[in-house]
């Protein structure tokens, strides 16, 4: 069986951080979704379908990560595409917390789709969307905790 995976997330914006933990669990898995997950609570600073742009604009040559948005529940979407995990990443132990907070909801919900998390790489621990979207709201460069493909069309508008 293939083994399929969920990256859920808001992605507001893909941020460098993001694609590390993308790339480095492709030996993982045969399929990456990126799932922009829309959340009524949160207004985000890019829409869903550029957040998606610069997803498949980075992963153009690699099959095995595709994006896509999505409402709802997160493990409904999971069973929805067949996603037997959801992956996180955690960049510290507050991060693990509250994911695990999750994973214990979403294994009761559905005991067949497991949660796994990667730690960030060091040099991306301080990369936040959140962090990210002040420094762009502010005027200020973002480009160093951006893929380029992102800087350069956030600078472009």
């Amino acid at each position: 069986m293939p083994r399929f995976c969920l990256f859920p997330g808001t992605f507001d914006p893909l941020t460098l951080g993001h694609v590390d933990i993308i790339n480095r669990a492709l030996p993982l898995f045969d399929k990456i979704i990126v799932g922009i997950g829309l959340n009524s609570a949160k207004a985000p600073m890019f829409s869903p379908e550029q957040r998606l742009q610069w997803i498949e604009e980075i992963y153009k040559d690699e099959e095995r990560v595709v994006g896509a948005i999505y409402e709802g529940l997160t493990i409904n979407y999971c069973k929805e595409v067949d996603a037997q995990f959801i992956l996180r990443g955690i960049r510290y132990v507050s991060d693990f917390e509250y994911e695990k907070t999750i994973a214990d909801a979403n294994r009761t919900l559905d005991k067949s789709i497991e949660t796994i998390f990667l730690t960030g790489e060091p040099k991306y621990t301080s990369v936040a969307s959140t962090i990210v979207r002040d420094i762009l709201r502010n005027g200020g460069n973002a480009a160093p905790f951006l893929p380029e493909v992102v800087a350069k069309s956030i600078k472009n508008k």
